[in-house]
């Protein structure tokens, strides 16, 4: 563990310089970002998280759910209650960038213990960040071989396209956050014009089963049947719980809460009905045979300016969403390996996501990753938000954060009681069957759990034992809302 403390630019006291980076790229990893660079409001926020939501693997989820026989109307609703469910913790933890500056993945030191971060949540959320990036980049690449298949007759490689495209796609993460938000500001504006072209070809085509009453109207092999709705809500609640951390990685930069808030839940929210909706639509039409919407269109028998503008969208939908994935994730990185720094961390994570865009197997057993990563990251998230919210009612010692031997240390590096209660959370899950939707569940038994046995220990005084007056005493939040 290093013992250097980055400095926030301005501050004083005990705190040495940040890990610089190379030249023209963002200099923020691990450290606060300085108050006077919090400047992005709402709108600049909605612009990145719709970006988010509207990708290429979202749409594809919502056509993966009509396959498995859930009628158009269920299939949006559980995508969306999934969304829901992951964004009250999402929201939660994005105070923590409005507030402090930080990272997410920075702040969960202060719940978990240093070493535990460290070697728990930066080692899990990296292997995450690395997954998602994966599977939006095959789920692109499926439909930029459809397009160019439809386009100019080439059959092309799947792994070869992907490996590219993953390339092309990282390269706008290595230089950090100023870029992301020019990028979303471009494409925000196009990919809704274009989808909102592609999605009225769709629905005035000809074909039988691709008018809106049709498919409003489809109503699958199953149905609104619980078990494969759950499964649904919990999948993509599992999904987003992987990624509760990034939060306040998107949000660091923000000027207020209430920016926040307004950027952060009205583009979840519109972003992922949106997304789902095009999705599904395009599955049902075709009967439930054929998931991916940018499989379908290229098949209508549409003309070559049409399959650019599907071309163009794809690019645009994977580069906004995977850039965030890689930013992240190497956020993430330079968590466990500090002196790494934030660009080389998320060059090492592209490295890894392009690797694994190489299997085209993670597109079909999406639901058992999600599984696995909800079992680690339900009572993790479900320990975090109780300490920070109930235990240490909001507040962070950003100092000590990068202390090794100050109240963050807790037992060897580990808030033992935290730990010890996401273990627990991680063995009941798997007790835990899909129709009682184990994410929500897990996450809040684990965090009721922790609450009530630290409070019940609170006179004892061991380092192991969370106290209310801990360092967050020390140190008020820089709200500005």
């Amino acid at each position: 563990m290093s013992t250097d403390i980055p400095r926030r630019p301005g501050s004083e006291g005990n705190a040495p310089e940040s890990y610089r980076q190379p030249t023209g790229v963002e200099q923020y990893g691990v450290e606060p970002v300085p108050d006077d660079q919090r400047t992005v409001r709402w709108y600049d926020l909605f612009q990145i998280i719709f970006n988010v939501m509207l990708n290429p693997g979202l749409i594809l989820m919502g056509g993966l759910a009509i396959l498995t026989g859930l009628s158009f109307w269920a299939a949006v609703t559980a995508q969306v209650l999934g969304i829901l469910i992951a964004f009250i913790a999402y929201t939660v933890m994005a105070t923590v960038g409005v507030d402090y500056g930080l990272p997410g993945i920075v702040s969960t030191r202060a719940f978990l213990g240093i070493e535990a971060s460290r070697w728990i949540v930066s080692v899990l959320r990296t292997i995450s960040s690395a997954f998602w990036f994966a599977f939006q980049t095959l789920a692109g690449a499926m439909g930029i071989l459809a397009v160019i298949d439809a386009w100019l007759g080439v059959k092309l490689s799947l792994i070869g396209v992907s490996i590219v495209f993953a390339v092309l796609q990282a390269s706008v993460a290595l230089f950090g956050y100023k870029f992301l938000k020019g990028l979303s500001q471009i494409a925000f504006p196009v990919k809704l014009v274009i989808l909102g072209y592609l999605f009225w070809l769709m629905a005035t085509h000809q074909a039988p089963g691709f008018a809106p009453g049709e498919v409003f109207s489809y109503s699958g092999s199953v149905g609104w049947k619980w078990a494969v709705f759950a499964a649904w809500v919990n999948a993509i609640a599992a999904a987003w719980f992987s990624q509760v951390t990034d939060a306040a990685d998107y949000c660091r930069y923000s000027k207020s809460r209430k920016d926040m808030w307004t950027g952060t839940m009205a583009a979840a929210l519109i972003g992922t009905v949106g997304a789902t909706i095009f999705g599904a639509y395009a599955a049902a039409a075709t009967g439930g045979k054929t998931a991916n919407a940018f499989e379908v269109i290229p098949g209508l028998g549409v003309g070559s300016v049409t399959l650019i503008l599907v071309l163009i969208v794809l690019v645009l939908d994977n580069w906004t969403i995977n850039v965030m994935n890689v930013y992240t994730g190497g956020l993430a990185l330079a968590n466990l390996a500090t002196r790494l720094g934030r660009f080389w961390s998320t060059l090492v994570v592209a490295a890894a996501g392009t690797a694994l865009a190489a299997f085209p197997s993670l597109i079909d057993q999406f639901s058992d990753y999600m599984s696995v990563m909800g079992n680690f990251f339900a009572p993790i998230i479900g320990v975090i938000l109780a300490d920070y919210v109930f235990i240490k009612r909001g507040r962070i010692d950003v100092p000590a954060l990068f202390d090794p031997h100050g109240p963050y240390r807790y037992t060897g590096g580990v808030n033992v009681l935290a730990v010890g209660w996401a273990v627990i959370g991680a063995a009941v899950f798997f007790a835990v069957p899909e129709s009682a939707m184990p994410i929500p569940l897990v996450a809040l038994g684990s965090g009721v759990g922790y609450v009530f046995t630290a409070r019940m220990f609170s006179s004892w005084q061991g380092d192991s034992v969370p106290r209310v007056d801990a360092p967050g005493e020390r140190a008020q939040p820089a709200v500005k809302a």
